[in-house]
């Protein structure tokens, strides 16, 4: 079943035509990521289909795979069912708006398609351009194209005439707009020029001629130099107007006839309400063009902020314009429009529009007043949250860095959408409204940040957020309201907040803000946690918070998959859930406005390993355990999804209904109590991220996905139950993951040779392979070439090396001449004799009149090399000179050795360091130049070698200069913990912190990457065994689990040992190994008693499967123990003998000492879905308690514990296990039960009566599937029916003493007292039952009323809820079979209601305390037995059966009764 509401993917941006209209259809499309919507659309609000409104949603048309880019429906007359699309991924397809489906498709674009159009005139023919300026004419009927090139430039737009069929106009990137005839070899038409930037849109008027605007004013003004170049071949009869948009800011009016411009439209600067300018709105100017079919002389167009202008083309003066929208505020976009078409739909024509403000709006073009607005979203939906206070107001947390509040109750309007953008700049990821104060919202981002909105005066005022001071380092991941604890919570009342607000983020912590004072700092509730807890080692990382309704207890997931429950306002740990072990992402509490208050204490949660588990803490809660109770069972265990669970989220009109989304695509709804699912929702085409059910419909739920859409839907509505079954989506994402991309081969170089530029055909999506090569190699190009060089010596040295007897040399083969350190002297050096002699008189004249200083200056370029003959300052001069010449050059090496020649080394070293080429030899010969120079030089040759990411060779130079923890440091941010712990190991104290923080450090990134036991070395390292004996049983298998164990023994942490060594055995039992459980259990002294419920849950499965071989098939051997046991008599002394030889239990002080440590563990009651495996470890664990209390001889606490094991075996419909059991415990019955209790204790006694019905209900039943073929009565031996029944009474007096036993407990089962008691329960599960359904009716009934109106809303509001739910009882018809029965009121119920509770009270507690069988089912299968087999019954117990049938029955209970029989 589709959706019922959407808010859609929002229109695609800088696209000339991305939408369209068909008039004939009266639908919309417009393209938005990949793919186009379809939009059935209208002037007011109707009612069309599924959904009230201006419009509903008619189709998605899927199937391209990168960004549309275009889209255009057929005009041609009744072929409006045909649209075209084009996209980033080259392709063009046609598609059938009723079946959504392709009709064809090509790709025969080579470059990116810019513009898109479909032909008015000739029905199967589709235009479209690309980037590079080639134009395809595509018939797909005929499946033929042509191909255009009429201007080597970048097409932006194009639009085919309405009055010539092969005409097409084509705007092009630098202003240029050309019309071309498809059916001419010469095709260009007119080059029309005038626009000075890019063509955003063109519009052929729909009127054909140029008599409309012609007059010989507007001539005149354009001046007589024509705009356009009109062509010979240009024989166009009967003219047409082309309008055109350019980012020039100007709309030009063309005409065809004489290829000229006739008028030119200026865009006016227009003032905002709110105040000047923005001076950066001309900059995002994108002017899109429309020309009405019903409006001849007027044409549509954007402007700069978002507005809408209608010009009048036949009106004089400089103002032609009007704004759309002026006669109220808010009607206008609030950024540029990128697109206009229109629409005939009941005699008006509508404007549609689509903007950068993500909103698509419908104008009526006669009151030029915008209809109605259709909001959409540019990105994944993070996060859905319904406020609390105003019911129906729903918040939506957008990754286009906006939040939506959506009024889903509004009457007026179905999609009244507010959005917030101001203060946010970044993806809205987590939202939750105030508990009490109204419109106050808190929302988190991607960036860390956390704020509060007033939604109601910021919309108004435009008042922008309250952002934290305090930031996350990571993403927001969860919001919640929660009452304050320390140090918020001291104080009075009237100096804290009631509320506070809780953020939990990627980083692992929960902060805690204070709403009255966001700008002080945030507290971290782990500080709380440790005072309050005395925690020692290492918090894990939290990743969901979750507070109970009522604010008192607080449940915190974490990222190795516990869930902790703490107690406000100290958050002192009551319990810790190790159910998951994978990061928790969703946890729930149930509400608390149901009829059975202990549900409050249900908790969901889910993870990413694709379960979701339900927990019920009331006992835990409950209890005074002073320290912290570990539940490793679930309540129920929901499975079906197939992918990480995202969101969770119960109906508040429900109890025990939860829904789930999940990244396999779906949502779920649950029947918790039952373990059941209810429907499955599929309407999504992404990953679901957030879920919440109504707060007003109980049948309505709305859904978040990464398809960036938003969908209400009805859970009585889908035709699914379950989540699709197959492979995990998980699954494939890690192969699409896994699947490298091609990289691009690197060209070697030749060596000794500049490297040439790169190729442009190197380039991909704009980014050069060249940064793809660095970040996969992790090598730059020069230590490539290094690398290459270092090669080819070694194979040169090997290749002289073994040819060296044989050597003889190449005369090809040249030295190389190493390269002059002074070029610049040596050069001048060698020029003609007459220079030369002149340079010897013109050294000799200035030695001689010592002016040799002035002759040399630097300027006299031709004397420089003289200074090496004169003074030390000439000299320096000339070794400038050379300098500069070899850094020109590239040969920094050559100015260093020079610098080094005149001693500055301190220059040298400023230098390199500059220009980010120091080395190695200078920072050798750094000391020469001073301690301080060389501390320096080591600094900076440190920073550079961390910029060439050689951190290890880094922080070796900083350890020279004894800069330890800078090294340390250096080392641990760029993870290379194993260096950094060596380094800190062997030059720090060992009691030094920042080596156990390296240690945490190393240890959790080795955690998250799943390198568990390498983390628990690390942990042990740091002295935390704590976190070591964690994290190595996170994995969770058998071999971890006992390594776990005994670190956790050796280290001193017996509960964790204790916990560990159990959950091994649990694992080693559930493959039936029971000798690995015991050898496990075995190595605790705390765990004697799970030993003797393993050891009895061994002899258990054995005896069973050896009575019935065929009932226990499993796919792994069984490994049982060689016990010897001399006793073979009954099932329990044969226990009891294991016992003492093996296990040592003999006296009574330990069977009382090991009874007090099982009687405390409780397990859940079964249901129908509770796995065998786990059923019969129950069951073992109850038989453990009843042996031990035979051994103490507490009969009364033997018979309530093996009440437990029966009743577990019934209430889980294992009718063969029940038996099996009561065969073993009980061969002959448990009359010597009855004589060993006390008879005045009446609570035994029931005890005792209850399990002797459940014996006496599988002997009854026993009988009935075995009754003696001799003995039946069938229809023809009737006549001889005396005959038979006394050969049959003879037969049987053998028996008779065997068989009034079993009489004598047939009679027990028909109870005059516990047939009472069951018909008055049964009386108030009817009336509780009927109250529940008129309450979901008057539920129904109001939502009904009001849509409706909202003049019903005030009459309604005045009638008090007993009246009305009075008045619906008596107009409420059923249309079930019990229709004919007189409507009941609420007074008779009610007075229904307290009669049975009455005489529920009147029978006693022990009775009711102790389950026991349907008399009335029991009453019938003794009256079904006496009627196939008569002598079986006496006629007595058959008479009293058929009394109390007619005395407690009713047809209800006759078909309930009978379904039964046949299931």
């Amino acid at each position: 079943m589709a959706a019922e509401r959407v808010l859609p993917a929002s229109p695609n941006w800088y696209c000339s035509r991305c939408s369209d209209s068909c008039g004939a259809g009266r639908l919309f499309g417009f393209g938005a990521r990949n793919s186009v919507y379809l939009l059935e659309i209208g002037a007011a609000p109707a009612f069309h289909g599924r959904s009230p409104g201006p419009w509903h949603v008619a189709g998605e048309l899927v199937g391209h795979t990168e960004r549309v880019s275009g889209f255009a429906f057929c005009r041609y007359p009744g072929q409006s069912n045909f649209c075209a699309s084009s996209s980033d991924d080259g392709t063009v397809k046609i598609w059938d708006t009723q079946t959504l489906t392709v009709v064809t498709e090509h790709m025969l674009h080579q470059n990116t398609i810019s513009a898109l159009h479909w032909s008015s005139h000739v029905k199967d023919l589709v235009v479209s351009g690309d980037e590079k300026g080639t134009v395809i004419c595509y018939w797909y009927n005929r499946n033929d194209s042509q191909q255009f090139f009429p201007e080597p430039r970048t097409i932006f737009c194009l639009a085919c005439s309405p009055h010539h069929e092969n005409l097409v106009a084509i705007g092009y990137k630098d202003g240029m707009v050309v019309i071309i005839d498809i059916s001419r070899k010469r095709e260009v038409v007119h080059r029309l020029r005038g626009h000075d930037d890019e063509i955003h849109s063109l519009a052929w008027c729909p009127v054909p001629g140029e008599e409309v605007l012609y007059s010989r004013q507007e001539e005149l003004q354009e001046g007589e130099v024509p705009n356009g170049e009109l062509m010979q071949e240009a024989a166009v009869t009967k003219g047409c107007y082309l309008a055109s948009g350019s980012k020039d800011q100007t709309i030009r009016i063309w005409s065809c006839a004489r290829g000229r411009g006739v008028m030119t439209l200026k865009l006016p600067t227009l003032k905002r309400r709110s105040g000047g300018v923005d001076p950066a709105i001309k900059e995002r100017i994108w002017l899109t063009v429309h020309w009405p079919c019903g409006h001849p002389t007027e044409i549509v167009s954007s402007c700069f902020g978002g507005e809408l202008l209608l010009w009048d083309l036949t009106q004089s003066g400089k103002r032609k314009w009007t704004l759309l929208g002026s006669s109220s505020e808010g009607q206008n976009h609030t950024r540029i429009v990128f697109n206009l078409c229109s629409v005939q739909t009941d005699g008006r024509e509508l404007l549609l529009s689509i903007s950068m403000d993500r909103d698509v709006k419908c104008w009526d073009l006669t009151t030029l007043d915008c209809c109605w607005t259709l909001p959409s979203l540019g990105g994944f939906v993070y996060s859905l949250a319904f406020s609390p206070v105003d019911t129906g107001c729903l918040a939506v947390g957008v990754g286009d860095s906006m939040i939506r509040v959506w009024n889903t109750l509004s009457l007026s309007n179905t999609y009244d959408v507010k959005t917030f953008w101001q203060g946010i700049k970044s993806k809205v990821t987590a939202l939750s409204w105030h508990p009490t104060k109204e419109g106050c919202l808190a929302f988190g981002t991607d960036d860390g940040k956390v704020g509060m909105y007033d939604t109601y005066s910021s919309n108004i005022k435009n008042k922008p957020p309250q952002i934290s001071s305090t930031y996350h380092k990571k993403t927001v991941y969860t919001l919640a309201w929660g009452p304050p604890i320390p140090p918020l919570s001291f104080g009075g009342d009237g100096d804290r907040p009631s509320a506070t607000l809780y953020s939990c983020a990627g980083e692992g912590i929960v902060l805690q803000h204070n709403p009255w004072k966001l700008s002080g700092e945030a507290n971290d509730i782990n500080k709380v946690i440790r005072d309050t807890n005395s925690v020692k080692y290492k918090l894990p990382a939290r990743t969901e918070i979750s507070w109970k309704p009522d604010g008192k207890l607080l449940a915190l997931g974490n990222e190795d998959g516990s869930i902790e429950i703490f107690q406000a306002p100290n958050l002192k740990l009551l319990c810790t859930i190790q159910q998951h072990h994978k990061l928790i992402n969703a946890i729930r509490w149930h509400h608390e406005h149901g009829t059975q208050p202990e549900l409050s204490y249900m908790i969901a949660s889910g993870s990413i390993n694709a379960i979701i588990y339900v927990h019920n803490l009331k006992s835990v809660i409950e209890s005074s355990s002073q320290t912290p109770v570990t539940i490793t069972e679930p309540f129920r265990t929901l499975v079906g999804h197939t992918a990480k669970i995202t969101s969770l989220a119960w109906s508040p009109h429900h109890e025990g209904r939860l829904v789930s989304a999940c990244y396999d695509g779906t949502a779920q709804v649950w029947d918790v109590l039952k373990e059941e699912p209810l429907c499955n929702y599929r309407g999504h085409r992404g990953r679901l991220l957030c879920v919440q059910w109504s707060p007003v419909d109980p049948d309505s739920v709305y859904t978040g996905a990464d398809d960036f859409c938003v969908h209400k839907w009805l859970t009585s509505k889908q035709e699914y139950t379950r989540p699709p079954q197959g492979k995990k989506s998980t699954d494939l994402e890690k192969k699409r993951s896994s699947q490298l991309k091609p990289k691009a081969k690197k060209k070697k170089k030749p060596m000794g040779k500049v490297p040439a530029k790169q190729d442009v055909s190197d380039t991909v999506n704009g980014e050069e392979i060249v940064d793809n090569l660095l970040d996969e190699n992790g090598i730059s190009d020069h230590e490539e070439e290094k690398e290459a060089q270092e090669f080819s010596d070694k194979v040169s040295l090997a290749g002289n090396y073994q040819s060296h007897d044989c050597f003889i040399p190449d005369a090809s083969v040249k030295k190389r001449k190493p390269r002059s350190i002074l070029p610049i002297s040596t050069s001048m050096d060698q020029r003609s004799k007459d220079e030369l002699h002149q340079d010897c008189l013109r050294l000799a004249t200035c030695l001689r009149s010592k002016g040799l200083n002035e002759g040399l200056a630097p300027d006299s370029g031709d004397r420089i090399h003289l200074g090496m003959f004169t003074d030390r300052t000439a000299l320096y001069r000339m070794m400038e000179v050379e300098g500069k010449s070899h850094l020109e050059n590239g040969h920094s090496e050559l100015f260093q050795q020079l610098m080094l020649w005149k001693g500055d080394l301190k220059g040298i070293l400023q230098s390199a360091a500059e220009r980010g080429e120091l080395t190695d030899q200078l920072v050798a010969m750094s000391p020469m130049a001073g301690y301080q120079a060389w501390v320096w030089t080591v600094e900076v040759f440190a920073k550079q070698l961390c910029f060439q990411e050689q951190y290890v060779k880094a922080a070796s130079h900083l350890l020279s200069i004894h800069k330890v923890y800078e090294a340390v440091e250096l080392l641990k941010t760029n993870h290379f913990y194993r260096e950094a712990i060596v380094i800190a190991k062997a030059r720090l104290r060992p009691e030094d912190p920042v080596l156990k923080d390296l240690y945490t450090c190393w240890a959790a990134i080795l955690e998250k990457d799943g390198h568990y036991s390498m983390a628990a070395k690390c942990y042990l390292g740091a002295a935390s065994p704590y976190d070591a004996v964690k994290v190595l049983a996170k994995k969770g298998d058998v071999a971890s689990l006992k390594t776990a164990a005994e670190l956790a023994q050796i280290v001193g942490e017996k509960d964790l040992a204790t916990t560990f060594s159990f959950r091994c055995a649990q694992e080693l039992l559930s493959a039936r190994n029971w000798v690995g459980a015991q050898e496990a259990l075995q190595q605790q002294e705390s765990l004697l008693g799970q030993r003797l419920v393993f050891c009895l849950n061994e002899l258990l499965c054995k005896c069973l499967s050896e009575r019935n071989p065929t009932e226990r098939k499993s796919c792994s051997l069984p490994c049982y123990h060689s016990w010897v046991v001399r006793n073979q008599g009954s099932f329990l002394a044969m226990v009891s003998e294991v016992w003492r030889s093996v296990f040592g239990v003999n006296t009574t002080e330990q069977a009382k000492t090991v009874f007090e440590q099982l009687h405390s563990i409780e397990y859940p009651p079964a249901t129908s879905n509770t796995h065998p495996k786990q059923l019969l470890f129950h069951i073992s664990h109850d038989l453990t308690l009843a042996l031990l209390s035979h051994e103490t001889a507490s009969w009364d606490e033997a018979v309530k514990a093996i009440l437990g094991a029966v009743t577990r075996s019934y209430d889980a419909g294992s009718f063969i296990l029940m038996q099996g059991i009561c065969n073993l415990l009980l061969p002959r019955g448990c009359g010597h039960l009855r004589d060993n209790l006390d008879s005045t204790n009446t609570r035994s006694m029931a005890a005792y009566r209850s399990l002797e019905g459940f014996v006496a209900y599988g002997l009854l039943y026993d009988l009935w599937w075995n009754l003696p073929k001799d003995l039946l009565v069938s229809l023809p031996a009737v006549a001889d029916h005396n005959s038979r029944t006394e050969s049959n009474t003879t037969a049987s007096l053998s028996d008779s003493g065997e068989r009034q036993l079993k009489l004598n407990g047939y009679k027990m089962l028909l109870s005059e007292v516990h047939a009472a008691l069951q018909n008055t329960q049964k009386d108030v599960s009817e009336v509780q039952q009927t109250l529940a359904d008129m309450i979901r009716q008057h539920q129904r009934s109001n939502l009904q009323e009001s849509e409706n109106g909202k003049g019903m809303l005030d009459r309604r509001i005045s009638v008090s809820p007993v009246h009305e739910l009075f008045g619906l009882c008596h107009s409420r018809v059923s249309s079930t079979k019990e229709a004919a029965k007189e409507p009941v009121s609420l007074p008779e119920l009610m007075k229904q209601l307290t009669e049975a509770n009455q005489k529920l009270a009147e029978f006693p507690e022990s009775l009711k305390v102790f389950p026991f069988p349907d008399v009335l089912e029991c009453g019938l299968v003794l009256l079904h037995i006496g009627s196939q087999c008569p002598t079986e019954l006496s006629p007595e117990l058959q008479q009293q059966a058929l009394d109390l049938v007619r005395k407690y029955s009713r047809a209800k209970v006759y078909e309930k009764i009978c379904r039964k029989f046949l299931t």
